[in-house]
């Protein structure tokens, strides 16, 4: 299914997607790539990064940001903690923009709205982890006015309907795995309160744990919402 006919959307596994823009732009979000356990072979080799977006800075959403970033030196946008982390640890400062939630930030006529996540925000560095700031979810708006909610990791909150109304979208990213995340049954209240048509899961089924599923959700939500049900490697 194609969301939309300019955008296009690849699944690396995971929380990790590669995202091509109306006008070209290759885009990473939540970069777990070449250390991801279900990523096919062909995605854990990057060759052009344009824009990486960061959720948070949990180890499966963040872990490979490092190498990429100063491999490919794109335009990192995420929360202010995360990309001064990124500073200290040699990615190029003029590349980094840190924002917060209720914020919107344009890079190359794609806009990006950091807004609330129900997440903790760790990042794991070397033998500790330090304070990442808040979790986000985004809002990504692509040139041609093509928009998509991205939750990141999250559980259910009721400010999501704020966020929809606010922001007009049609298609919603939501975790669904569990046990870290929300599983099927709160996702749907999820998609409830987003009023989307069209739900892409993820965070499902790269551990044991997260033994939430798309048919579970499509279920609980019925027919008149489209729950895809892809596997890593594909593209929507």
């Amino acid at each position: 299914m194609a969301l939309n006919s300019q955008v296009s959307f690849t699944w690396v596994g995971h929380g990790t997607w590669k995202a091509k823009s109306a006008k070209g732009k290759e885009v990473l979000i939540d970069p777990w790539v070449m250390n991801n356990p279900v990523a096919p072979e062909a995605l854990k080799k990057v060759d052009r990064c344009d824009l990486m977006l960061i959720t948070h800075g949990h180890f499966d959403h963040v872990h490979d940001a490092l190498e990429i970033a100063k491999a490919h030196k794109p335009k990192v946008v995420s929360n202010f903690e995360i990309t001064s982390w990124m500073g200290s640890k040699g990615v190029d400062s003029s590349s980094l923009i840190g924002g917060n939630q209720g914020g919107t930030i344009e890079v190359d006529g794609i806009k990006v709205t950091l807004v609330h996540a129900e997440h903790s925000c760790g990042i794991t560095d070397g033998n500790q982890i330090i304070y990442g700031g808040e979790a986000c979810g985004l809002v990504i708006e692509f040139e041609n006015g093509f928009t998509v909610y991205f939750a990141g990791d999250t559980d259910v909150f009721g400010d999501m309907a704020l966020i929809a109304e606010l922001s007009k979208f049609d298609v919603a990213f939501l975790p669904i795995g569990g046990f870290y995340t929300m599983g099927p049954e709160r996702a749907a209240k999820a998609v409830s309160l987003l009023g989307v048509k069209t739900v892409v899961p993820m965070h499902f089924g790269t551990f044991p744990a997260l033994s939430g599923n798309p048919s579970a959700l499509q279920e609980l939500v019925g027919r008149d919402v489209k729950v895809l049900d892809i596997k890593p490697g594909a593209g929507v």
